[in-house]
């Protein structure tokens, strides 16, 4: 299997669905050079113990297909760019490597964007049962792709217990809450946990530092909003590992993020905020009658909670007897002859927009450096492609 990543999240994702291959499959993992290529801290953090892969041209990665000829590609991308290098970069591979994608976390409620980036892909893979149910309903409605696969996240893989420890660690989210009153508010309830409870260790977990690249833009980077705040209070902001935080944490919270699954499978007291609302726009829909949902009054008290153990097994913490990605995925590479999937982005409407996103995945690295300047250079030198 090779695997191709774009971003800090899916490379994460790769990388531990790689680990939890069985044994004896030979694999290799690269980064797709894009604008929001992983920096090579974000990298280091993102595998692990492992090798870091390197980030390559997408010219260099169909170089690496051709020289490799694999069975399987799991292209573990945001959604254009999986449909550019199945469509484009990675088109006329023979023999026909079997294309599996997937989405690297919470996925509730399920989208039809996410299906029709994906539709050119044999095998789809989600990681609850809900998940499974929504996005084969979507499959049957549109038409497209392959098979819809369930795997637990790999992080999920097995029940562990936290060290314990006194840290309060808040999980940052790119998307939401969008506006900067929202996470002003989120800090100053941590800076208020902080100083009622001077025994605790206040963590706010970035996903990126502010010069560093994620898969999702951050308007308002909560490290630069906390100093432009100006307020005293004893808060600390770091990167890197989440697994690393959580066994050192007393309690956990979010707006929304796949990391609460990680607390919970740690059994960290946890809490999600539901001041700025539960919606799918929030991301964080799924939580509902998790018993997990609170207030930033909540937070600002240390009012941690477990999750509902009914809630666990509907989401994300199935029996791992019910996991069928690798075996769809076994049949796939085997079959002979074997129809590729379709996808439903084909027509020439969507030619423009494909023609867009392949300039994603094509951009010279002195594009990609950080700063206002350089997004300007970016902006620049694609509207002269297009």
């Amino acid at each position: 299997m090779l695997a191709v990543a774009d971003s800090d999240s899916y490379l994460k994702w790769a990388a531990c669905l790689l680990a939890d291959l069985p044994e004896g499959c030979a694999t290799e993992l690269v980064v797709v050079r894009t604008p929001i290529a992983p920096s090579p801290e974000q990298i280091a953090a993102a595998v692990g113990g492992r090798e870091s892969p390197p980030v390559l041209s997408a010219r260099s990665v169909r170089r690496v297909a051709e020289r490799t000829r694999p069975d399987v590609i799991l292209v573990a991308c945001t959604g254009p760019v999986v449909d550019v290098l199945v469509a484009e970069v990675f088109a006329g591979l023979r023999p026909r490597p079997v294309f599996a994608s997937g989405l690297p976390g919470i996925s509730v409620p399920a989208t039809e964007k996410a299906w029709l980036f994906r539709s050119g892909c044999d095998l789809f893979v989600v990681h609850s049962e809900r998940e499974v149910t929504e996005f084969s309903e979507i499959a049957d409605r549109l038409g497209g792709g392959g098979a819809v696969g369930l795997a637990r996240l790999p992080f999920l893989r097995s029940k562990a217990v936290s060290r314990g420890g006194n840290r309060v660690v808040f999980a940052t989210q790119a998307k939401v809450p969008r506006r900067r009153e929202e996470r002003e508010l989120i800090l100053s309830s941590l800076a208020e946990l902080a100083a009622r409870r001077p025994d605790l260790d206040v963590v706010v977990k970035l996903r990126a530092l502010e010069d560093e690249r994620q898969t999702h833009k951050e308007r308002y980077h909560y490290q630069r909003l906390w100093r432009e705040m100006g307020e005293p209070g004893r808060l600390a902001f770091e990167a890197g590992s989440m697994h690393d935080q959580l066994t050192r944490a007393a309690g956990f919270v979010t707006v929304s993020s796949t990391a609460a699954l990680e607390a919970i499978a740690l059994d960290v007291p946890s809490l999600v905020l539901n001041d700025f609302g539960v919606s799918a726009e929030m991301i964080n829909l799924v939580f509902e009658d998790s018993d997990l949902l609170g207030t930033l009054a909540d937070l600002a008290a240390g009012d941690f909670r477990p999750a509902s153990a009914q809630w666990c097994a509907a989401n994300y913490f199935h029996p791992v007897e019910r996991n069928d990605w690798a075996g769809l995925l076994a049949g796939l590479a085997i079959a002979r002859p074997r129809v590729p999937a379709k996808s439903l982005l084909d027509g020439p409407e969507h030619v423009a927009a494909r023609r867009r996103a392949r300039l994603r995945v094509e951009v010279p690295p002195t594009m990609l450096r950080a700063g206002y300047r350089a997004k300007r250079r970016m902006r620049r030198y694609l509207r002269s492609l297009t």
